[in-house]
């Protein structure tokens, strides 16, 4: 930082500190990304140090594609440097001088989401968890402001010591209410984290960030980047044809990722849909990795120099992850997917066939499964679970008894006009069941002897009846019976009062 180089002589003033603006002095360099190269500064009009971010574009970018992203570039970050939120690297200034894009932004003292995971491995469901949440503010304050970020991925967030996260690097975000700036075929942001819908020519939007989102969680909680592949055209075609399998995320979380990264975005969880879901994750002991606690201050892109001692990242499955369609739909029924579907996958490279998923029945009228399906939350039927059977009485879950309810829930009001489809509601019922069995709802003493089903309206019940001035029906429940089909003699399931 020594600045006295020359002071008294005017022909070594030239090798003083560049001075950007005339009030940035520019100390060194911070590190090199893909847009540009990110420098450490002390603003010598209030005497603090900040960073400053040097647009700088690949070489072969034609001269007039420059200047359109360039006016980009300008735009967003003015746009940006409005925002207010805990989470956002703040925006001091931006500058364009000498034919040279300027962008003036907080200085962190914090190592970025990707040196962590490099370094310590992956993190533990309640930190990931609570990360998702401060991600999910910033990227709200955001898309408020009628900004889509556009580039969310690991090397772009920092974890500070204190717990504080930073989603920073909005250089390449585009203003939905600016003028229209466009290029002949530039790919902006990172492939890697770029959404199915991206890739496929759709602009981006609010949704293609969250699926990022889910894309960096994933991350965070696995210990890989679920897309990764050795080249672009790889990692590209993974990302629209398959689906990776997590296998340390469980119930609420394991949900939040698989339904922030559903291919379709109009099937893709929202905001609030992910902070109910968030609410969820257990907050227990931490059980891995902790937030950095020492470390040297630097920026993103920066080479890090921390001290932290390594632990060994999650390896990758080895084995072939297969493609699943997932078609647009409820958005509260995509979220869902995966609790049961993805945490039941293979987890092993060496493991056997993934256990049969559990059985699901349609209830009412038409061609319904179980014509009659009449228990309420906590009651018991002796009758037996399969196709045919009407359930219209209870018997005391103190006595022989075969099934037990014990779990419900909606996927719409009375007046919903939601589409009928049946798969995506049969996995939100496996998601939500699943994640509920493994909680203290259902009594630990026997549970490894029971297991669940899903039991959700069929279509005649879900529609409203246009014969009457009845509803649609759009319970789904959660049904315990044991494995061996044999009767059960006790209640199963914990009171929630």
């Amino acid at each position: 930082m020594s600045q006295e180089q020359g002071s008294e002589q005017g022909p070594t003033v030239a090798h003083g500190p560049r001075v950007v603006a005339g009030r940035y002095a520019i100390l060194n360099e911070l590190g090199r990304g893909g847009m540009g190269v990110v420098w450490l500064a002390e603003d010598r009009m209030i005497g603090r140090h900040v960073a400053i971010k040097e647009l700088h574009l690949p070489d072969g970018v034609p001269a007039n594609e420059r200047a359109v992203f360039e006016e980009r570039v300008l735009r967003e970050a003015r746009t940006a440097g409005r925002l207010n939120d805990p989470a956002v690297v703040t925006v001091y200034d931006v500058v364009q001088e000498s034919g040279a894009t300027y962008i003036v932004m907080e200085l962190i003292q914090a190592p970025t989401l990707s040196d962590v995971i490099r370094e310590r491995g992956p993190l533990p469901q309640e930190q990931v968890a609570k990360v998702a949440e401060q991600l999910l503010s910033a990227l709200d304050a955001a898309h408020q402001a009628g900004i889509v970020h556009r580039d969310v991925k690991p090397s772009n967030i920092m974890l500070a010591a204190n717990g504080r996260v930073k989603l920073t690097d909005f250089g390449i975000a585009q203003s939905l209410d600016d003028p229209r700036l466009t290029s002949s075929g530039m790919l902006i942001g990172s492939p890697t984290y770029m959404a199915p819908e991206r890739l496929r020519g759709e602009e981006a939007s609010a949704s293609s960030d969250l699926w990022a989102l889910g894309a960096v969680l994933f991350y965070a909680i696995e210990g890989y980047s679920p897309y990764e592949r050795t080249t672009t055209a790889a990692t590209m075609h993974a990302i629209l044809s398959e689906v990776p399998y997590l296998t340390r995320a469980q119930g609420a979380l394991a949900s939040v990722v698989s339904g922030l990264m559903v291919g379709t975005p109009a099937a893709r969880l929202t905001s609030g849909q992910v902070r109910g879901m968030l609410s969820h994750v257990p907050l227990g002991p931490p059980t891995g990795p902790t937030m950095i606690t020492g470390g040297t201050a630097y920026y993103p892109h920066q080479n890090p120099t921390t001290t932290i001692p390594p632990m060994a990242p999650a390896a990758k499955p080895r084995f072939p992850v297969k493609a699943l369609a997932i078609g647009a739909g409820i958005a509260l029924v995509a979220g869902l997917v995966g609790g049961y579907a993805i945490n039941s996958a293979i987890t092993k490279a060496n493991a056997v066939e993934p256990p049969a998923p559990p059985l699901t029945l349609s209830y009412g009228r038409g061609t319904a499964d179980l014509p009659k399906f009449g228990l309420s939350d906590g009651y018991c039927s002796s009758s037996v679970l399969q196709t045919g059977t009407s359930f219209d009485g209870t018997a005391s879950c103190e006595e022989e008894h075969r099934v037990q309810v014990y779990g419900t829930f909606d996927l719409g009001d009375s007046s919903s006009k939601w589409a009928y489809k049946p798969d995506l509601i049969q996995q939100a019922g496996i998601g939500h069941c699943e994640w509920l069995f493994n909680t203290d709802r259902v009594k630990p003493k026997d549970k490894a002897l029971l297991t669940f089903a899903v039991i959700y309206p069929s279509q005649q019940s879900w529609e409203k009846s246009e014969a009457s001035s009845s509803y649609g029906e759009h319970t789904v429940f959660c049904v315990l019976y044991r494995k061996d089909k044999n009767t059960m003699d006790t209640d199963q399931v914990n009171s929630t009062s």
